[in-house]
């Protein structure tokens, strides 16, 4: 008689795990996937691949909306509220606050423009996007440094990023967008 306990103490058990790993994936699949529709609306009007701008996203924040990073970064992209204060100037954005970084959408927008300006400033390099994700971890003035010996060649770009973490940053992105 115990042991058909234990037999059924066993199986539930199983049943109740087998349960919880089921809700756990569909929770983190919902958390991936939830703002799909509105990366790929954004994407569209930048001019960027919705895949690269899911792998940023990824990256910087796994989906959570209200990540704050070391520097004052901010939602999905982890904005700085300089690169909001350049987007709000820039199209003109009458409302602009930094809290609203929290918003996805305006935080994906900024993100987006922030990235397609990127790329478009390195548009003259062989593979311009380890250039680009460089500067959008790092910034500008080190992207150029790191690029200042490199030959067009992005290998050797990315060789020459002195900071492990932007250079550990360039390399994940582009495994993960590119496969």
């Amino acid at each position: 008689m115990a042991r058909v306990w234990l037999i059924r103490i066993a199986i539930a058990l199983l049943l109740l795990s087998m349960l919880g790993g089921s809700l756990t994936a569909m929770w983190w699949h919902n958390r991936l996937h939830r703002y799909d529709d509105l990366i790929a609306l954004i994407a569209a009007d930048a001019g960027l691949d919705p895949r690269l701008i899911h792998a940023v996203v990824w990256k910087e924040s796994r989906f959570r909306t209200l990540a704050v990073g070391a520097a004052g970064e901010s939602g999905l992209m982890q904005i700085t509220p300089p690169v909001g204060e350049a987007w709000a100037a820039a199209t003109r954005h009458p409302d602009y606050r930094p809290e609203l970084l929290f918003d996805p959408e305006i935080n994906l927008r900024v993100g987006a423009w922030y990235l397609a300006r990127a790329l478009q400033q390195w548009s003259d390099r062989r593979d311009p996007l380890p250039y680009a994700l460089a500067q959008y971890n790092a910034g500008r003035s080190n992207a150029l440094r790191w690029a200042e010996y490199d030959g067009n060649h992005p290998d050797t770009f990315i060789a020459n990023i002195t900071y492990p973490g932007t250079q550990h940053y360039v390399r994940t992105i582009l495994k993960r967008y590119r496969g």
